[in-house]
């Protein structure tokens, strides 16, 4: 009986109409950003948009193939990506490790949580001039900012992940004798991993948003300096292709984290 009720569910007309909405929806989302760029184009051949405040789609993307073309921006990509990528392991690094110290020990929380927050509340792209003062105007400044801006999610998620572990599984793992590395592996580890993936996605966001300012800055290579020698011959098109280059590393990247996340926290399904 139960078999036959499934199968006509499975059957009925209501059912069959399901994925119709989502896909008339889905064509919503795609169609609106196509509808804006035709908007835009038009606006521009029309002469709404004047060419020397806001060039064309067309001329962006023609801008954007010949840095493709003369090889400028896959140079570029790599030099961005690399101070990107040494900012995220070195703040990812202090981060965690100083997020879980804290989350672990009270002691080590009424040492270290006070200076941390203290620092957190400090606009960390303020810190360019002391940075340069410190540390020149070569990589090193640009690494470091960035690993700046990453550790505080990474570290406020994963101190916070670790608090909030379930009592009782560690109640369970007491009565089963476990050692501290098996409540740590076996429990923390597993309980924490979704909050501290949330923090690795703000972290990079952050970390993409800080190079932006930071390549501004005295930089002879990179995305930032191809947007500072556009600007320089009044290469407005350019300009904007490389913020475009720029958001399109964030969206892909959190991408990236996001289809990470769904394979190592399959077991939750």
């Amino acid at each position: 009986m139960t078999a036959s009720l499934n199968a006509a569910a499975a059957a009925s007309p209501t059912t069959g109409r399901t994925p119709r909405p989502r896909r008339r929806w889905a064509l919503i989302r795609l169609a609106s950003p196509i509808a804006l760029l035709a908007l835009w184009q038009l606006a521009s051949a029309v002469g709404v948009l004047p060419q020397d405040v806001l060039p064309a789609p067309s001329l962006i993307l023609e801008g954007g193939f010949e840095l493709i073309a003369n090889g400028q921006l896959a140079d570029a990509l790599g030099v961005s990506g690399l101070r990107v990528l040494e900012g995220l392991v070195l703040g990812g690094v202090v981060g965690v490790a100083l997020g879980t110290a804290v989350g672990l020990s009270r002691w080590t929380e009424a040492t270290v949580d006070p200076p941390m927050q203290m620092l957190r509340a400090l606009p960390h792209l303020g810190l360019i001039p002391l940075f340069i003062l410190w540390f020149g105007i070569g990589e090193l400044p640009k690494v470091l900012l960035v690993a700046l801006g990453v550790s505080f999610p990474l570290y406020l998620n994963t101190f916070s992940a670790i608090r909030q572990v379930d009592p009782k599984l560690f109640e369970t793992a007491a009565v089963l004798g476990f050692s501290f590395r098996q409540r740590f592996l076996d429990i923390i580890v597993p309980s924490a991993a979704p909050q501290i993936l949330v923090g690795f996605r703000q972290s990079l966001a952050i970390a993409w948003l800080t190079l932006i300012v930071a390549e501004q800055i005295n930089a002879d290579k990179g995305i930032g300096f191809l947007i500072n020698n556009a600007r320089d011959f009044l290469r407005i098109d350019v300009i904007i292709f490389g913020l475009i280059v720029y958001a399109l590393l964030g969206i892909g990247t959190d991408a990236g984290v996001r289809a990470l996340e769904r394979r190592a926290l399959r077991y939750r399904q």
